[in-house]
């Protein structure tokens, strides 16, 4: 039986993604085919086709996983509506998910994503409450670049250190 949930079926996503993601570091996402993935992962095509549509479908995937973690990362701050500006908490889980990272900022979804929780209020008072959609893309495309430096070299810098240069850039203005 081929259920969602089975064993079998699981190992064959978990196959399917890590090769996706290998093949992502050396190719551009329109280069890889199915039929690249399939060979790599020693699986029949039917098998993709039973769990995705098609490449593009396996790249949302990925993102949306990536997403839901970063989302658990702060689900207690905001069961408690605590907005702890703690980036160091997601500096240390990207050094720890560099490849995961780095695939993400691939296939562009960077400039998708949206700040779900940053703090408008405290934009407010800082920013005299005038353009603060204007604030809120520039701290996201900010710190888009500042991570894809850091994983570009390697996260040589501790998650401590880029904490501490989001805090110095913002002037302790850090949404969460």
């Amino acid at each position: 039986m081929n259920t969602k949930n089975n064993r079998r079926r699981r190992e064959s996503v978990e196959r399917i993604e890590k090769v996706f993601i290998e093949l992502l570091q050396t190719k551009e996402l329109h280069e890889i085919t199915v039929s690249d993935i399939c060979k790599r992962c020693e699986l029949n095509r039917s098998t993709f086709y039973a769990n995705y549509v098609d490449i593009y479908e396996l790249a949302d995937k990925i993102r949306e996983a990536l997403e839901r973690e970063v989302d658990l990362l702060y689900e207690a701050e905001r069961a408690q509506s605590f907005n702890s500006n703690d980036y160091l908490k997601l500096f240390r889980h990207i050094r720890e998910n560099q490849l995961f990272y780095c695939t993400y900022f691939k296939l562009g979804y960077d400039n998708q994503f949206k700040l779900k929780y940053y703090d408008v209020h405290q934009a407010k008072k800082d920013f005299d409450d005038r353009h603060i959609e204007y604030h809120i893309e520039f701290f996201r495309s900010g710190f888009n670049a500042i991570v894809k430096k850091w994983l570009a070299g390697g996260c040589r810098e501790t998650p401590e250190e880029m904490d501490g240069i989001i805090r110095s850039e913002y002037q302790g203005r850090v949404p969460l």
